[in-house]
């Protein structure tokens, strides 16, 4: 195991494309709406647990339950599309019910953060680099996250509702169109 700053650079650069939290800035808006409140440091946390525990355990628990990774990743571009439903046509299919800690983990943590995109990647990146050097990658990237998280009523006043309300259509189209580009891009690997 060799710490390799090149592969950092690259591995982090490659998951914060994944990850795209300043993209779920309206997304983390409206659920911090809907739940009141996101604990940002759970959120963080169960994230990098998730990242870390699927770099090594990944595959083997996909394989193990009989699923592989292109169908889990169908299965989180369903989750994407309806989030970016929301986003787009102003209506809410996702019911807040949960307490503010259950939402800090669905759909924040995962699919979110740690989504299907993600993990692919992550499976992905180790077949290239360290895995020490994924792993520093991943915990750079979750400082990052937390920091948005943490600041995304600060960012809400900047903006102001106006602003809010044309950046969440915005990414809403974007999310949209990556959700189509997953379940494109995996369903035809399943069919073959």
């Amino acid at each position: 195991m060799k710490i390799n700053p090149k592969e950092i650079i690259t591995a982090g650069m490659i998951l914060f494309a994944v990850i795209d939290i300043v993209g779920s800035i309206p997304i983390i808006i409206s659920l911090r709406k809907k739940s009141g409140h996101i604990q940002s440091g759970k959120a963080s946390v169960v994230s990098c647990l998730i990242m870390i525990g699927f770099l090594f355990l990944g595959e083997e628990i996909l394989n193990l339950i009989g699923i592989d990774i292109n169908s889990f990743a169908v299965a989180g571009a369903f989750i994407i599309f309806f989030m970016a439903i929301e986003m787009v046509l102003g209506i809410d299919l996702y019911k807040q019910d949960d307490s503010p800690a259950t939402t800090s983990i669905v759909p924040l943590a995962f699919p979110l953060i740690a989504g299907a995109g993600t993990m692919t990647t992550l499976l992905s990146l180790r077949a290239e680099f360290e895995v020490i050097n994924i792993i520093i990658a991943i915990v750079i990237n979750i400082i990052f996250v937390y920091a948005i998280l943490k600041s995304s009523k600060k960012i809400e006043a900047i903006l102001g509702s106006s602003g809010i309300s044309i950046i969440r259509k915005v990414f809403g189209v974007i999310l949209l169109a990556i959700a189509v580009k997953l379940f494109a891009t995996n369903i035809s690997q399943m069919i073959r």
